[in-house]
C-alpha cells in the first residue's frame, strides 16, 4: 500500500489547491467554536446556559439576517455566515458534497472559477432569502430575527455548475448505481423548492439562489464566453494554505532576472513552442478524451482557448 492510500486525509490536505482551502477553513472555523464552547462550559457555573449565550452572540455577529437594518449595520456577514456551522451533520454533510463535487469542478475548470462560484454562490443565495423573507408575506413574523448560515448555498452553486458544464458526467451511488451529475443537481433543486414550506424555510430558499447562480455563472460562460471570475485573486487562500503546508527549506540559488525584449526570433520561438504544446495536448484529447488530461493541461488549454 502507498503512502497516498495510507494517509488519504493528509494528501487532500497537503495539495497545492483551493479545495482544501475551502474545506479547511470551515473545518477551523467550527473547531474553533467547539473550542469556545467547551471554555465557556468549564469557566460558568451554568455551563448550558453560557454555551447556548455564545452560540447566540456568534449567530447574531457572524449569521447573516433577514432584516435590512440589520443587514447593513454588519455587511460582512453575506460572506461570514457561508463558513458557519454549528451542527456536527451540517458541516459534514455539506463539507462532503463540497469535497466530491469540488473534485469533479477542478477536472473541468480552474481554481479561480470554483472559489469565484463558492463566495458569489453563497452571496447570490443569501441574496434571494434576503429578498424573500421581506416581499413575502408568510415570512413577515420572522423578519426581524430569522438568520441565514451555513456553506449549502456556496455548495449547491458549486454542485449546479459543474453538472451544467458536464451534464453527462458520471457518479456512483451507493444502493443506486451509476447517476449522472445533472440529474442529481436537477432531484436537489427541486426537493429545496418544496421544501420551502418546511421548518428551514430561509435555508431551502438559499439553497436554490446559490443554485440558480451556478447555472448562470456557467451559462455566461458557455454562450457569451464571459468568465466573471478572471479578476479574483487567489492570494488570500494562498495564504491560508500555507499556514497549514510544510514545505522543506529550499537551498538557496542565484536567480537572475533580465528586463531585455525579446528578439524575433525568441518570440516566434517561444510562440511556436506554445502552440506545439498545444497540439499535443489536443492530440491526446483525440486519442485519449478530455477526461485524461491532467489538471495543468486543462487549465493551460482553458488559459490559451481566451486569448
Amino acid at each position: 500500500m502507498n503512502s497516498y492510500s495510507s494517509t488519504p486525509l493528509r494528501s487532500f490536505f497537503r495539495q497545492s489547491s483551493v479545495l482544501p482551502a475551502l474545506i479547511g477553513i470551515n473545518i477551523a472555523v467550527w473547531v474553533i467554536i467547539k473550542i469556545l464552547a467547551v471554555f465557556a462550559f468549564l469557566l460558568s457555573t451554568n455551563g448550558t446556559d453560557r454555551v447556548a449565550s455564545l452560540n447566540a452572540f456568534l449567530v447574531a455577529w457572524l449569521a447573516v439576517p433577514a432584516s435590512l437594518p440589520e443587514l447593513i449595520a454588519r455587511p460582512y456577514t453575506l460572506i461570514t455566515y457561508m463558513f458557519l456551522h454549528f451542527d456536527f451533520l451540517h458541516i459534514l454533510f455539506n463539507m462532503l458534497w463540497l469535497f466530491w463535487f469540488g473534485q469533479i469542478f477542478l477536472q473541468y475548470l480552474n481554481q479561480r472559477q470554483l472559489v469565484f462560484t463558492y463566495i458569489t454562490g453563497g452571496v447570490a443565495g443569501a441574496s434571494l432569502y434576503i429578498l424573500f423573507y421581506n416581499i413575502f408575506p408568510a415570512f413577515a413574523q420572522d423578519l426581524a430575527t430569522a438568520v441565514a448560515l451555513g456553506a449549502s448555498a456556496s455548495v449547491l452553486a458549486v454542485v449546479v455548475a459543474i453538472s451544467f458544464w458536464v451534464p453527462n458526467y458520471t457518479m456512483h451511488l451507493l444502493f443506486i448505481g451509476p447517476v449522472r451529475i445533472k440529474y442529481i443537481a436537477l432531484a436537489t433543486v427541486i426537493i429545496d423548492f418544496f421544501m420551502i414550506r418546511s421548518g428551514n424555510a430561509g435555508g431551502h430558499i438559499a439553497h436554490l439562489g446559490g443554485a440558480f447562480w451556478g447555472w448562470v455563472f456557467i451559462l455566461l460562460m458557455r454562450s457569451k464566453q464571459i468568465d466573471l471570475s478572471a479578476y479574483l485573486s487567489l492570494r488570500p487562500l494562498a495564504r491560508f494554505r500555507n499556514l497549514f503546508t510544510l514545505r522543506k527549506k529550499a537551498k538557496f540559488r542565484n536567480i537572475y532576472y533580465s528586463d531585455r525584449p525579446l528578439t524575433d526570433e525568441e518570440y516566434n520561438q517561444q510562440k511556436a513552442d506554445l502552440q506545439k504544446k498545444t497540439d499535443k495536448i489536443l492530440d491526446k484529447i483525440k486519442h485519449s478524451g478530455y477526461e485524461s488530461l491532467t489538471r495543468e493541461e486543462k487549465e493551460f488549454l482553458f488559459d490559451r482557448s481566451r486569448k
